[in-house]
């Protein structure tokens, strides 16, 4: 391992996984600072009524971050958020995040793997690409949550 990699995991695993606020839910992300869709996704999480705490890290500090949530390569997104105990892994809409936390199911959190072109921050509905949001078990077992088109 590269000491620059160690020490950036090591500086990640300090960092606090966020709490759910008391009064409305806070998402916080970590994202890269020249990704637009990032932005694009963040700002749509806004728009759906989130209060959104985004913070650009260095790759590697982002890579460190979502090996620490045990988050598969095959089931990585370009940014990754936290929202109580649950992590938000990509592209996942807004809405799917409120049945998220309504349901409030055993389980790690969503993820929207890759970057389908219909997903929001990606062009949004009708942009070619159906997708599916995947609930990451407990056990890191994933099952559909939501599909889109």
């Amino acid at each position: 391992m590269k000491r620059r990699t160690f020490l950036l995991a090591g500086a990640v695993a300090t960092l606090p996984l966020p709490a759910l606020a008391n009064t409305e839910p806070v998402i916080k992300v970590l994202k890269t600072p020249t990704c637009g869709c990032c932005t694009a996704w963040v700002e749509h999480v806004r728009q759906a009524g989130f209060t959104v705490e985004a913070q650009d890290v260095d790759q590697d500090v982002l890579y460190a971050f979502k090996n620490r949530l045990q988050i598969a390569p095959e089931l990585a997104g370009c940014h990754t958020a936290m929202i109580g105990d649950y992590f938000i892994e990509g592209h996942v809409p807004a809405a799917d995040i409120t049945q998220l936390l309504a349901e409030q199911p055993v389980a790690r959190g969503l993820t929207v793997p890759g970057m389908p072109m219909s997903s929001p921050g990606m062009g949004g509905p009708g942009a070619g690409d159906t997708f599916d949001t995947l609930l990451v078990g407990s056990d890191g077992v994933t099952s559909v949550f939501a599909s889109h088109s």
